[in-house]
């Protein structure tokens, strides 16, 4: 299976640091981001190369720079160049790539997590289905709150960890390769969006999975300052993903 890591996002979050530095290579404990997830991805013994998709022509360079300099992984990696054409338009670019591969995984270079793809990989291959996307029902709020009954503070809750009423969709799947045939139907319009233009009308169909992945720390790096921010949850992701 090829894994192939969407990094050609703007960062808008991250300004002013991701208007000179990609949002892939924002710095966690020593390591670029980008780094992170290659190591972990290249672990998995079902995936046999690693994609990175992002603007090589910009500041995407430096990733391929980084990697040049930095061998995180011993499978083969591939740079190809997005057309900044949406989360589901970019897709379009690495079908040769793909080969005859059935499946791959697509991860958003933001998402740190010690995802157990190889479970996530299997739940898909029982659900049969189109796409299979990793999500949660229980998430470690960043303020504290207060339980209160008749305008009456009863209670005091840090930083809980609560439940949600929907389940929270993370930026890592597993796709069927046809979803690629569905995108280029639909490439009249000049930037499509993976879930909402794709995903959603499957998901009326059946056609889309649930990969629940519990308690699991989970972290959307969209800066440097949410790193600093959440050390102790960043800590915690970084010391599952090097055990």
């Amino acid at each position: 299976m090829k894994a192939v890591i969407l990094a050609g996002g703007r960062g808008t979050r991250g300004r002013p640091f991701t208007d000179y530095i990609p949002k892939a290579m924002i710095p966690v404990h020593g390591r670029p981001l980008v780094g992170h997830i290659v190591r972990h991805i290249s672990a998995i013994k079902i995936v046999d190369e690693i994609i990175i998709l992002a603007d090589f022509d910009g500041l995407g360079k430096q990733i391929e720079r980084y990697f040049e300099n930095n061998r995180e992984t011993k499978k083969p990696l591939r740079f190809i160049q997005d057309s900044q054409s949406g989360t589901g338009g970019d897709l379009v670019h690495i079908e040769k790539a793909l080969g005859k591969s059935s499946e791959f995984l697509l991860w958003f270079v933001d998402n740190l997590t010690p995802l157990d793809i190889k479970n996530m990989y299997q739940f898909h291959k029982e659900k049969n289905t189109l796409a299979t996307i990793a999500t949660r029902r229980y998430r470690k709020e960043e303020t504290g709150y207060a339980i209160v009954e008749n305008g009456i503070v009863t209670e005091f809750r840090e930083k809980p960890t609560i439940k949600l009423d929907m389940a929270e969709c993370l930026g890592i799947y597993i796709l069927n390769s046809k979803i690629l045939n569905i995108i280029k139907s639909k490439k009249t319009r000049k930037e499509l969006n993976l879930s909402y233009d794709i995903l959603q009308p499957l998901s009326k169909k059946g056609k889309i999975s649930a990969y629940d992945i519990g308690k699991n720390p989970w972290i959307d790096v969209d800066s440097p300052s949410r790193v600093e921010r959440e050390k102790s949850l960043v800590n915690s992701i970084i010391k599952k993903l090097e055990s």
